[in-house]
């Protein structure tokens, strides 16, 4: 049985999950937006950063959402920003499929992870991606326009958004130009902790 097509992602009180250029990614503003994810026990033995971290509800769901994705998605922009700060060891430890107008071989990382080129579209990628996941979940891990191209094709199940108390005023919103018209959304959990607000829906079709 295939499993489900979802999306998790931080974002801002008024609705931003990126800064416009990749250079900012690492700006003391934009790096409050993950200050949960940081001090988690799950984030820094995957990034083997070293022993220590948090336990609790935050660290659980970077677990499950890690433990359930059996295949990534991500558009070239994300791919390009991450090729320069993931460690050797890439984080996903599962196939990647990137949608890029660029031919490339396969690029295979230590810990599993290897990185797929698609040069047909995103629901070729999706196609790959769910082959490769099997009976696991398949991940549309970003960036911001990959995101919003898989939705508008009515192509995810379900999404989680980690809402953070911070305010940005500009950069990448995670639905500027949704086609609102098709999606209806269905609450399937809400849990706050005590840096952000974990928000769970379902995807119908209007």
């Amino acid at each position: 049985m295939a499993g489900k097509v979802f999306f998790s992602v931080s974002m801002s009180l008024d609705g931003f999950i990126a800064p416009e250029s990749v250079e900012d990614l690492m700006q003391r503003q934009w790096m409050e937006l993950q200050r949960w994810v940081f001090p988690q026990r799950f984030f820094r033995e995957n990034l083997k950063l070293g022993g220590g971290g948090e336990e609790g509800r935050d660290n659980d769901i970077l677990r499950e959402t890690h433990l359930r994705t059996g295949a990534s998605v991500m558009g070239k922009r994300m791919f390009d920003a991450g090729e320069q700060m993931w460690p050797e060891e890439a984080p996903f430890h599962t196939p990647v499929f990137v949608v890029t107008h660029e031919k490339r071989d396969p690029w295979e990382r230590p810990g599993g992870t290897v990185f797929h080129f698609v040069n047909n579209g995103i629901e070729t990628a999706l196609d790959q991606a769910r082959e490769a996941a099997g009976d696991r979940d398949v991940r549309i891990a970003g960036g911001g326009a990959t995101i919003l191209e898989y939705v508008n094709a009515g192509l995810i199940d379900e999404f989680s958004i980690s809402l953070s108390p911070v305010l940005f005023g500009s950069g990448v919103r995670l639905f500027e130009g949704v086609d609102a018209g098709r999606v209806a959304l269905e609450q399937v959990h809400a849990e706050p902790t005590q840096r952000v607000t974990h928000l769970t829906y379902a995807v119908r079709e209007r």
